[in-house]
């Protein structure tokens, strides 16, 4: 579990050493994070404290996050998480800009799920995006999820505004694969 393969990608666990790739790589940009409900990071002792919250979290098996890296070089380009609730579950990613479009995420997303529904219990799956946000939409579609409803004024996603926002629902649950 703290390594998946897929066709093109290895989701590994993260480690310290992972900070300054994920700093220059996206961690600061605010393009990549402006969905996200974190701000872009200043510096690279901020993606450490992160690096280490995502280790202590992996430990404590309340949620497992790994770093994908390109099978082909191990070039870092971004990193899922899968959060644990009882047997429902809630995800993330973010991907360097360079890798936007390429099926990277989706790819990555149907390796969790899989592990999800085949090792860890889980029963259903469920992913939320900004209604802005239509790229992420269509990952979670490409991996088997579906709409469900919209969130209104779910989350505040403060690269855009300090107001809480309206959130698209998608979810899986095991007995539709």
């Amino acid at each position: 579990m703290k390594r998946l393969k897929t066709n093109r990608l290895i989701l590994r666990k993260p480690m310290l050493s992972d900070a300054q790739v994920l700093f220059s790589s996206y961690s600061q940009d605010s393009e990549v994070t402006k969905y996200l409900t974190w701000k872009p990071h200043k510096n690279i002792a901020e993606t450490s404290v992160f690096l280490k919250n995502c280790i202590k979290d992996w430990e404590s098996a309340r949620e497992y996050s790994w770093v994908i890296e390109k099978k082909e070089n191990h070039k870092i380009i971004g990193m899922i998480r899968l959060g644990l609730k009882s047997r429902k579950t809630d995800f993330g990613y973010i991907l360097a800009k360079p890798y936007w479009g390429n099926g990277y995420a989706t790819e990555a997303l149907k390796a969790i799920i899989n592990l999800a529904f085949s090792q860890l219990n889980i029963k259903t799956i469920k992913g939320t995006c900004d209604l802005e946000n239509i790229a992420s939409g269509r990952v979670m579609e490409k991996a088997g999820l579906r709409f469900q409803k919209v969130l209104k004024k779910h989350v505040i996603h403060p690269n855009i505004s300090s107001e809480a926002r309206d959130l698209y629902l998608y979810s899986i649950h095991k007995n539709a694969l």
